[in-house]
């Protein structure tokens, strides 16, 4: 197997830790690491130089995969995409597109010979087309925004997309009387108007007045064609029908649609005429319609809406003769992804079992053959599942394959036999000593529900000795991490800790009823009893310091550490990030309030006061005694600053050890940079290093 070096494989970097509550207790002098190119260890500069594999797509023949490889610059502080080819037979891989510009969304004509994908070569976000028999590249649109969910017609002559599209400003814009400004004035910004009741989202602030809409392009280029209308947002799961004189996709026409976040029914668009046409009016969210390769079927995905934080997605089938919609596997307890035909009567689906994400065929008839149990790796910083896939017509499928020592590479599963085709990161980590993942299984405290989780052992490690443990916990809730990659938790391990993680009562991959078993009870003392019995578990394992256990957590797991920490003293100090600490004040200046409201909670804050205030780690604030670090982004909308400002302050009139870093111009999504995942790392390791004592 041939490995690829990376742009850049030996890259310098220290950080400086310093913040008040750090240097109140004596700065820490951070010297710098070795290179990467000569460390036998995972460093942070190392970072870095990952590289992964995503969104692989394998030719309609089977003979080719493309796949976006992404990389982290350093210079720019950012992840730069390109375009791979793979010849499936032999491995052979080249770059298609690999320069200065970024390239995304790569799709297949049914011909295989033609690609669409779209890139920033001309300056903004455009649709372009590659021959590969010529080698020739055309641009194909010129765009006012950024087109998204690019799909071919099946005859290969049109292209639909996805597209914002500007919409009425707000109605008391419009009724304000407005004073011209003189020439040369200089005046203040003019006020931002919210009328709507989605008005912002994490990652893009204030929402502008614009909505999804679909459009048609010609193959040979041309004007698009903008296909629907109106206040609403149109469907990003497109399919064109067969014949390619239609569109079906996923929507929500009601009027009320902000106030329905898990409802959409199935449409049908006709190119010629635009006349629309319902297929589907289930209660719940109807999406990802995938046509048989007969044409008389229409396969979808259903989720209920019912006022619950988490259910299963269903495979359901729509004959289109009758219009009878069938259920597959209508008892299987897991969530059912991705579905896509593999024959008239069988699928290829992806789906979460037990913190592994799995590739398998799925007949009509509900019968279930596992392919693949490897897929993950696009995740970076935390283990979580992740990973996608693309299959053939002749049955040839591509996926991203991942582990715990390695992100995700290019794979092949044909004739039951998985083959992974790249080792991008072979160069770099190849030499090194990583962090060995092991999985651990044991009985909650609480009600002895049974809890999977893994820990990590540092490199070198040796059992006969003591190591300090840090508990990490994940987001979601409702998500689920397994035995794959994370560079935040190779960091952690590298610097002599033992890293423990669990799927806790809430997690996915377990069914509706261990997901539900959080059910108005995000935190409680049920979850933290899952983690407080997992530590307890690492401690009979015997390398554990019992005096040397810490705890963190990102998100919804800042929030369970936030809620620990109200629990119990046996943490020498904690790391909360991007937390929620007071309910009250949250769901209410969060991006996701339309939902949360009803799906995680029994009603509006205001009719349920009580039951908010015991979710709330505010509400147990005055219990804690554990040296606390909080770590939030200046512009997370998911889970507010405010909302760690509430517990810095309170920590600090408590008069408890407490530091707070705020990480400029970030979302929720702090990681979200190399350097910012470094950063966050590196603080939490200087705090636990500020209250780690030695080991015996």
């Amino acid at each position: 197997m041939p490995t690829f070096t990376r742009s850049a494989i030996a890259v310098t970097a220290s950080l400086l830790l310093c913040s008040a509550g750090l240097s109140a207790a004596g700065q820490a002098e951070v010297t710098s690491h070795e290179t990467s190119a000569s460390s036998r260890y995972f460093e942070a500069e190392d970072i870095f130089a990952l590289e992964y594999a995503s969104d692989v797509q394998i030719s309609p023949d089977g003979s080719k995969i493309v796949y976006v490889r992404a990389s982290n610059d350093i210079m720019t502080d950012s992840t730069a995409t390109s375009l791979w080819l793979l010849d499936v037979k032999t491995g052979q891989q080249l770059p298609l597109f690999a320069d200065e510009f970024n390239y995304s969304q790569p799709r297949w004509a049914a011909n295989s010979n033609q690609l669409a994908f779209i890139s920033d070569r001309s300056g903004s976000r455009q649709i372009h087309l590659h021959w590969l028999a010529e080698n020739k590249t055309a641009q194909l649109s010129t765009l006012r925004s950024s087109p998204t969910n690019l799909i071919w017609s099946a005859d290969g002559k049109q292209l639909a997309f996805t597209m914002n599209v500007a919409a009425r400003e707000a109605q008391m814009k419009q009724l304000v009387k407005k004073v011209k400004k003189p020439n040369g004035a200089k005046w203040s910004e003019s006020a931002i108007v919210l009328d709507r009741a989605r008005y912002q989202a994490d990652g893009q602030g204030f929402l502008k007045p614009e909505f999804r809409h679909i459009f048609i392009l010609p193959a040979t280029g041309g004007t698009a064609r903008q296909l629907t209308q109106g206040d609403v947002n149109y469907g990003s799961d497109l399919s064109f029908t067969p014949d390619s004189k239609a569109l079906v996709f996923s929507a929500n026409l009601d009027p009320e649609w902000e106030f329905q976040p898990r409802d959409s029914n199935l449409y049908k668009l006709d190119l010629a005429t635009e006349q629309l046409t319902a297929l589907t009016t289930m209660p719940g969210t109807e999406s990802a319609p995938v046509f048989s390769p007969d044409g008389k079927q229409l396969a979808f995905l259903w989720q209920n809406n019912a006022l619950v934080p988490y259910s299963n997605s269903k495979l359901k089938i729509l004959t289109l003769k009758d219009n009878n919609i069938s259920d597959v596997a209508a008892d299987f307890d897991r969530s059912i992804q991705s579905p896509n035909w593999l024959s008239n009567s069988s699928f290829v689906v992806q789906y979460d079992d037990r913190g592994q994400r799995k590739l398998a065929t799925l007949t009509t008839k509900g019968k279930l053959t596992e392919l693949t149990a490897s897929l993950g790796g696009v995740s970076q910083p935390q283990p979580y599942l992740s990973g996608s896939y693309s299959v053939a017509a002749n049955g040839v499928i591509a996926y991203t394959h991942g582990t715990s020592q390695r992100p995700s590479d290019v794979a092949v599963v044909q004739k039951g036999k998985s083959t992974v085709l790249t080792a991008l990161n072979e160069d770099l980590l190849g030499h090194k000593k990583l962090a060995q993942v092991h999985e651990i299984t044991y009985k909650s405290s609480f009600d002895g529900e049974e809890i999977q989780g893994w820990y990590m052992t540092p490199p070198d490690f040796d059992p006969t000795k003591k190591y300090p443990l840090l508990l990490e916990i994940h987001g979601g809730p409702h998500l689920a991490y397994g035995a794959q990659w994370s560079a935040e938790m190779q960091r952690y391990a590298k610097e002599g800790y033992v890293v423990f993680y669990d799927n806790h009562r809430g997690s996915s991959s377990y069914g509706e009823r261990f997901a539900l078993l959080l059910q108005n009870k995000y935190s409680s003392p049920e979850d933290y009893a899952d983690h407080d019995s997992g530590v307890n578990a690492m401690l009979k394992l015997g390398f554990i310091d019992e005096n040397n256990l810490f705890i963190g957590g990102g998100s919804a797991g800042g929030i369970a550490t936030a809620y620990a920490i109200g629990l119990t003293n046996r943490y020498k100090a904690a790391a909360v990030v991007k937390p929620i600490i007071n309910w009250l004040s949250k769901v209410l200046t969060g991006d996701s309030y339309l939902y949360q409201t009803f799906h995680q909670f029994p009603g509006v804050p205001w009719e349920n006061v009580e039951h908010y205030w015991q979710r709330s780690p505010l509400s147990l604030v005055g219990n804690v005694q554990t040296p606390t670090i909080l770590i939030t982004g200046e512009n997370d909308r998911r889970t507010p600053i405010s909302e760690s400002e509430q517990f810095y302050q309170a920590l600090k009139i408590r008069r408890i050890d407490t530091t707070l870093v705020r990480i400029p111009g970030s979302p929720h999504g702090i990681s979200n940079r190399p350097s910012r995942m470094i950063e966050k790392v590196e603080y939490m390791l200087a705090w636990f290093e500020k209250y780690r004592t030695p080991s015996n």
